[in-house]
């Protein structure tokens, strides 16, 4: 077998960062000194090569000197660590409200993943694969996402089955919380979200019969050209931390994989210290 080095392109406070929380993760839970087989340096560099490129957890520990049981352990510790620094709902508004944003922007996705056996019965009353999504044609997570005019992700929610509607999962997992702040902070969504109530815009879609008014038009392809960021906010995660564009692992562990993103993100963008 041969070995070769490679570079790991990702700045040195961020780093920092992760073996900060690390260490501070270490003592809350009474880790003696010398019995790991890395140090909080070595987990974060670890950690932070697989989510950058998404590699083969065991080879990836293999380079590291630890077996396949303890990369999969140091893996998913630190990505707990993380996705525990993650904003609340309730603190990433109230941040918003503070900060005078005029809207923010809804928007959902579909995180791939393997194939995970739970069912569920559909509305027809067949038992279907809960974790399948329709539009995806693949099993996936669906995850909520609220982010600034400007395209940064501010807030991800948990994770629910890809067979659900962003409809459906928004009035799970964001909308109750969101209520009372809509009045001074509205939302702007995709057409998926019609029917979420006041506060939350979205384009009127043409009838059946007839075509939209000018001003209807004018009023869509305005609130397209603001919402559009929204997108932003999932590809400025997805393309720079890769573990988010396929889970090989259990589809429920996708949320605390995209708050941990999440996180990365909002430190490279100084959201974050």
């Amino acid at each position: 077998m041969l070995s070769y080095r490679v570079m790991l392109d990702v700045p040195l406070p961020l780093v920092v960062f992760v073996s900060g929380l690390l260490a501070a993760h270490r003592r809350e839970i009474g880790t003696r000194n010398g019995t790991r087989a890395l140090t909080c340096w070595k987990q974060a560099v670890f950690t932070l090569a697989w989510f950058r490129d998404r590699p083969d957890i065991p080879r990836l520990g293999r380079g590291f000197g630890i077996s396949q049981a303890t990369a999969y352990r140091y893996k998913d510790e630190a990505a707990g660590v993380l996705a525990a620094k993650a904003p609340t709902l309730h603190d990433a508004l109230d941040k918003a409200v503070e900060q005078g944003l005029p809207y923010l922007i809804l928007d959902g996705t579909l995180i791939s993943s393997d194939r995970c056996a739970d069912k569920k019965t559909s509305r027809k009353g067949k038992e279907i694969d809960k974790w399948y999504s329709g539009k995806a044609h693949e099993p996936a997570g669906n995850v909520q996402a609220l982010a600034a005019p400007r395209g940064i992700p501010l807030w991800v929610s948990d994770v629910l089955p890809g067979s659900t509607h962003d409809l459906t999962a928004a009035r799970e997992l964001v909308l109750p919380q969101a209520r009372p702040y809509l009045g001074k902070l509205p939302v702007l969504a995709d057409s998926g979200y019609e029917g979420a109530g006041a506060g939350v815009h979205v384009p009127v879609k043409k009838p059946a019969r007839g075509e939209l008014d000018i001003d209807t038009k004018t009023r869509n392809a305005l609130l397209r050209s603001l919402r559009y960021q929204g997108e932003r906010g999932f590809a400025l995660m997805s393309q720079r931390w890769r573990a988010i564009q396929h889970v090989s692992l259990s589809p429920t562990t996708i949320g605390d994989i995209v708050k941990s993103a999440l996180v990365l993100t909002q430190f490279e963008h100084k959201m974050i210290s």
